[in-house]
Order: C-alpha cells, then sequence, then structure tokens
C-alpha cells in the first residue's frame, strides 16, 4: 500500500479528567519526564509508519489528545520540528488540539513558526457552575484572554468547542456561551450534544450531578444551531459549523474514509486498498493499547484488524452519512464498482420521499442528520439483505 495519508497523533495527557470525557489520556504536569520521552517515541513510530505505507503525501495532520498543549512549547517545537524532517512535504492543513488554560503565547508561537495552521481549543463552556459540575480543568475567567490571543495569532483559523446539556446548564447560559465565543470570531464551532458513554462518571447511576432531562438537552442543541447559523457558520456534518472556507479537511476525510495514520497510544489508523481485479476493496485497522507506560517503554506492535467490504461499505456509509455533501461516490465506485445508490436503493427512496435528503444529493439535509441514527437502521438492514458483496456487477 502507498499513496496519501492523513496523520493523526494522539498525546494522551491531561492536566485532570472532565467527568465526561472518555477519550485515553492520563493526568500529567509539564514537568513529567515522560512528556519528553513521548515526542522521541513517537517521532520514532513516525519515522517507521510513514516508511511501511510509502506514504507519497500527508494531506492533513492533526494532533490530539488528551492535551497536546500540556507539551509545552519546548517539546512542540521538537516535534513539529521531526515531522518536518519526516514528511514527504508539510501538509496543507495542520491542527492542533488546545486547552485554553495550557495555551500561553509561547506555545501558539510555536505552533505558528512550526507550521500549525489551525488550532482547536476546547471551550466547553464559559459558565463556571457547568465546568464545576462536571469538573472541567481550568478557570473559565482565562478563557476570554485565551481566545483573544488565539484571535490575534490566528485570525479565523482556529475553531472551538462547546457542548450543549451540560449540567446546570439552561438556555440563557448557552446563549451567552456562544455570544462570547463568537466576539472572537473563530472560523470553526463545533457544538456537540453531551454524549455519556459508559464508564464515564456522569454516566454512574450513583452520580450525584443532575443531568439534563434529553428533551431539554436536544432543545438546546437545537437552539445552538440555529444560532451558528444566523451568524453564518453552516452545518455541514452532524456537530461541525464553519464560516466559508474554514471546514476541517482533516475531519473530512475520516467522514469520506480516506486513509491515515494514527500514532501514539490508543491511536488507530485505517488503510483501505481500491478495487482491483473484481475484487472489492478491502483494508487493515491498526490499533494502539490505550498504554502510555508500555508505549513509551517497547512501543508494542499496534492490533490489526482485517476490514472486509461489507465491514467498509457499512463503515463509509457510518461516516459519509455524518457530512453534508454525503459519502464520496466516486471514491466508494473505485472501491466497491457500484454507485452507492446501487446498494441502498430502497432506504435512499424512503427518506426522499420524506423529504429528508439533499435533492439531486446522496446525503441526508439539515433535518434529516437529526435523525441520522434512524436512517442508518435502514441502510444497514438494507445492506444486511444484499447479496452483492463479491462480486462487481
Amino acid at each position: 500500500m502507498s499513496g496519501a495519508m492523513s496523520l493523526y497523533i494522539h498525546a494522551p495527557f491531561c492536566a485532570g479528567a472532565c467527568d465526561y470525557c472518555d477519550f485515553y489520556s492520563i493526568p500529567v504536569k509539564q514537568d513529567d519526564e515522560r512528556l519528553d520521552r513521548f515526542v522521541t517515541v513517537l517521532l520514532g513510530e513516525a519515522e517507521e509508519r510513514l516508511r511501511r505505507f510509502n506514504v507519497t503525501a500527508v494531506p492533513t495532520l492533526y494532533i490530539g489528545g488528551g492535551t497536546p498543549s500540556l507539551l509545552g512549547a519546548g517539546r512542540m517545537r521538537r516535534l513539529l520540528a521531526g515531522l518536518r524532517v519526516l514528511l514527504p512535504q508539510w501538509p496543507g492543513e495542520a491542527t492542533v488540539e488546545v486547552n485554553p488554560e495550557s495555551a500561553d503565547e509561547e506555545f501558539l508561537t510555536a505552533c505558528l513558526n512550526g507550521g500549525v495552521n489551525r488550532i482547536s481549543a476546547g471551550v466547553q463552556s464559559f459558565h463556571e457552575p457547568s465546568r464545576l459540575m462536571v469538573r472541567r480543568v481550568g478557570n473559565g475567567k482565562l478563557l476570554p484572554q485565551r481566545l483573544a490571543l488565539l484571535a490575534s495569532l490566528y485570525g479565523e483559523a482556529f475553531s472551538a468547542d462547546l457542548i450543549a446539556g451540560l449540567p446546570g446548564q439552561h438556555e440563557g447560559a448557552l446563549r451567552e456561551d456562544l455570544a462570547r465565543l463568537l466576539a472572537f470570531k473563530p472560523g470553526h464551532v463545533s457544538l456537540y450534544a453531551l454524549t455519556l458513554e459508559d464508564g464515564v462518571p456522569l454516566a454512574d447511576a450513583s452520580s450525584p450531578i443532575p443531568l439534563l432531562p434529553e428533551d431539554e438537552a436536544d432543545r438546546l442543541w437545537l437552539i445552538g444551531r440555529d444560532i451558528l447559523e444566523n451568524a453564518g457558520y453552516a452545518q455541514y456534518e452532524v456537530s461541525n459549523f464553519a464560516l466559508p472556507g474554514r471546514r476541517s479537511a482533516h475531519n473530512i476525510r475520516y467522514w469520506r474514509m480516506e486513509n491515515w495514520i494514527g500514532l501514539g497510544p490508543a491511536a488507530s489508523s485505517t488503510i483501505i486498498s481500491t478495487g482491483s481485479g473484481g475484487a472489492l476493496a478491502e483494508g487493515r485497522r491498526y490499533v494502539h493499547a490505550p498504554d502510555v507506560d508500555a508505549y513509551l517503554a517497547e512501543r508494542p506492535a499496534p492490533a490489526e484488524e482485517y476490514l472486509d467490504a461489507r465491514t467498509l461499505i457499512k463503515e463509509t456509509c457510518l461516516m459519509g452519512f455524518r457530512y453534508r455533501e454525503g459519502p464520496d461516490r466516486e471514491l466508494f465506485i473505485r472501491r466497491f464498482y457500484q454507485d452507492i445508490e446501487e446498494y441502498i436503493p430502497r432506504a435512499l427512496s424512503r427518506w426522499r420521499k420524506r423529504g429528508l435528503m439533499v435533492p439531486g444529493m446522496t446525503a441526508l439535509n439539515r433535518e434529516g442528520l437529526l435523525f441520522l441514527n434512524a436512517f442508518l437502521v435502514d441502510v444497514f438492514a438494507e445492506l444486511d439483505g444484499g447479496s452483492s458483496w463479491t462480486d462487481s456487477s
């Protein structure tokens, strides 16, 4: 396998864990010696993976976490300099995630000088009661200062995350969150509905923190969506909104199921072939164990999973229909020899008759995205009843 592949780096370090988060991370302070070792091991893995998969281009780079800004300016400079040596060319989009409390001017300047042209800031909320209830790290009072710094260095080339439906949140608090954030003119906003996975503290039945009723949380998200759209931010994915020209190129590659390499503990890679000789595409997924100490000690090989055509077609639908343009139909035909319309004609027909798809496109419309899970149930039922998994007719 060779060709263009995006690069994701997982920096699994946080100052503390929020009670809603299920991403793998460990608590550290910025003087933790493991952070230096992490940069060294990661660059070694990057060199090995880029060579193994004969990567000829890296369209996008995303350094996420965790909290990459906990690496500090010096380590980030070393990481970016090392990547510049290893990559065939610098990516057109290079993003680093930050938490505002650890993203000081020295760190952000190191990113800017190192080729990072997009920052993603985890704001979540300015509302201090909600932040305290979910044990959000950092002081909300610091947010305006750090967002002003971001805006001065990056202009519109920064994104910010907000969550609708946090404990203690009400309509006034959400409206204030959006007003305060939009005053800094980020080019991109991710507005997430609070979703709790099994095992996170807020999902524990014994948690003393009262959650909002589901209907109220949904209502708040819809209010947020409308505010963003009225402010000129177009919804281009279930939870993502952007000004013109400010969509996340890296995340679009995920939603379109283009190849990517993941580096670091808990990161995953997905490498998919194109169809050839009448055989449908197949792929491989490589997943690192969520274990920082093992990664730093010996960098064990990631677990490997074979992805057959049936799995890939389902994943293409699962990811692609999140995106307002829908799955990449040309890429789908190259991989599976038929248009996606030929695999799921009945599901598409039903949802078109309900007025929930974009006319002339294989994509859910603004209202249809609200029912994405129900749509996918229909799609998977039709795929599971299909028989054209091994032929190209």
